[in-house]
């Protein structure tokens, strides 16, 4: 297989890193992005011909742009983006502050969308190219506690699918991956947390305090095998819209997905009430 040039956001830590690893240890190229090199100062030093760090936040889109731009000017040809970076934010909707609110937004949402944004006229010239946008199973079931960052998972998951139906006929693919719980720093690191009430104490908006302390037994996901299904997407033709990663993710999201079928079918009368009859 030939190698690859990839440009992934957020690989100091989690499945960026995960992957950038995989890849650099079977010959490919990583333009990888983080907002402090010297957690990537072995890789550097290890694949000093293959790796090229770039510091980066996404939340700046000037600062996305010209890391793109540089990276495609520089390399060439670049085959593959991830679009990666992000990070939890959990507490009821009511305990988050404006501040958390407009940050995971614009980190998880329009940080995504400006990196798809900045590499599609690039993809495009080149004649083709795959994206790969890392959501969560959590872009489509819904836990309390959890709602902004289902807001932008959920949102990340809408553009994606409306731009892969725009960018197909430019041999440009996108694939949506889905993990379930992974042994990341994503759930034991990096999750941020509300300054919580003490009105919302038992309530199921805190069940994800269990969830986050590794006392209570870790994830399932194995990031290895997670990152290795991820890397293996890139040679399916066409590219697969969704990749769900691991068997309880699959589970939920199937029971979530009928019973909201379900729902749907049951409104049938009512939403055919609202049309003109026909001939009018």
């Amino acid at each position: 297989m030939a190698s690859r040039t990839w440009l992934i956001t957020g690989v100091s830590s989690g499945f960026g890193r995960e992957l950038t690893e995989q890849l650099l240890g079977r010959g490919d190229r990583v333009v990888g992005t983080v907002r402090d090199t010297a957690k990537v100062a072995d890789l550097a030093g290890e694949y000093p011909g293959a790796f090229r760090p770039e510091v980066l936040d996404v939340t700046d889109t000037a600062a996305v742009r010209d890391v793109v731009d540089r990276a495609f000017a520089d390399l060439g040809r670049i085959e593959v983006i991830v679009s990666n970076a992000g990070y939890g934010l959990f507490g009821a909707a009511e305990e988050l502050t404006d501040a958390q609110v407009d940050h995971i937004i614009a980190t998880n949402l329009t940080g995504s969308i400006q990196l798809i944004r900045a590499a599609l006229p690039h993809l495009r010239v080149q004649g083709g190219g795959r994206i790969v946008q890392i959501s969560s199973y959590g872009g489509q079931v819904a836990f309390p506690g959890n709602s902004m960052y289902h807001a932008t998972k959920w949102g990340i998951e809408g553009f994606c699918e409306a731009v892969a139906a725009e960018v197909a006929p430019f041999g440009i693919g996108v694939t949506i991956v889905e993990p379930g719980g992974a042994r990341t720093q994503f759930r034991y690191g990096s999750a941020q947390v509300a300054d919580l009430m003490p009105e919302y104490d038992g309530n199921p908006a805190h069940a994800f305090s269990a969830m986050l302390d590794p006392a209570n037994g870790l994830a399932p996901g194995d990031p290895a095998r997670m990152a290795a299904r991820i890397i293996d997407s890139v040679d399916a033709e066409p590219a697969p819209l969704r990749l769900v990663l691991g068997s309880q993710a699959l589970d939920s999201t199937i029971a979530t997905l009928r019973r909201r079928i379900d729902g749907l079918e049951a409104q049938r009368d009512l939403a055919g009430s609202t049309d003109f009859p026909p001939g009018e």
